[in-house]
């Protein structure tokens, strides 16, 4: 099974219902409103100057509000028709990030960043964290910064209606299912193949720490700042819970590590 290109024509697929749907808000983001939320611009803080690695960029909304706030920004991403849009984009805003196509694990730059980012659905794409981690640690120079955050392990334990957990918590098989539109775009009558895996924290952090990289922040949120799963329920602006839990539910979590320098 060639997972890769599965979850590349998924993508594919997924940005172009994405680009016009609401949850992305395309209006809004022309216009100069961030696509950053509250969790990643704390732990980002002033990233004014700073070389930074974007990876799993998707079609690069959150790339370039980093680049509006003066990081000079290289995005990564797997699906090429995600890139296409994201270099479009950036044109279109007159701004200076780099985009480039590619499989992570492929990712050789000649270049070490001051930051590395990533959030929001990521690694649950990936089969082996131990080379996500080498990845990450090669391109940051020494001193730089890794900043996580991405949905908990244990919302992925449980079937798409929150009724019962079906998945281990821990990574093992990989999971392959098939559903109906995308979490921007839910009303999309189109069948989407995809391959993921479940990572929990211990693996998450060894795979890191195993990397020489340091922790200097760790992070569990009993919200999530997407209303994308089913069953969730407003409780502050960009705040969503599961109504059924109320905050008795890990939604996220955050890393923040240093190569050390």
């Amino acid at each position: 099974m060639d997972y890769r290109a599965i979850n590349r024509a998924a993508w594919n697929r997924r940005t172009a219902l994405h680009l016009d749907s609401d949850f992305y808000d395309m209006a809004g983001f022309l216009s100069g409103k961030t696509s950053l939320r509250e969790i990643e611009l704390n732990l980002l803080g002033e990233v004014q100057g700073l070389d930074l690695l974007h990876l799993q960029c998707h079609f690069g909304q959150d790339s370039l509000s980093l680049a509006r706030m003066g990081a000079q920004v290289t995005g990564v991403d797997l699906s090429d028709v995600a890139i296409r849009e994201a270099r479009r984009l950036n044109d279109q805003l007159g701004l200076s990030a780099q985009f480039v196509c590619s499989d992570l694990y492929e990712l050789v730059l000649p270049a070490e960043f001051d930051l590395v980012f990533t959030s929001y659905g990521t690694i649950g794409w990936l089969p082996d964290l131990d080379r996500w981690a080498q990845v990450v640690a090669t391109h940051l120079r020494p001193g730089g910064r890794f900043v996580f955050v991405e949905f908990h392990p244990v919302v992925w334990m449980f079937d798409d209606d929150f009724q019962q957990i079906v998945y281990r918590y821990f990574t093992s098989d990989p999971i392959v299912e098939e559903s109906q539109g995308s979490y921007a775009r839910p009303d999309a009558g189109e069948t989407l193949a995809s391959v993921s895996w479940n990572h929990g924290l211990a693996e998450v952090v060894q795979a890191l720490l195993q990397q020489g990289l340091i922790l200097q922040d760790m992070q569990e949120y009993d919200f999530s700042p997407y209303d994308v799963f089913t069953g969730g329920e407003a409780v502050g602006e960009n705040r969503y819970q599961i109504a059924k839990f109320g905050d008795k539910l890990p939604m996220i979590y955050s890393l923040v590590m240093t190569k050390p320098g």
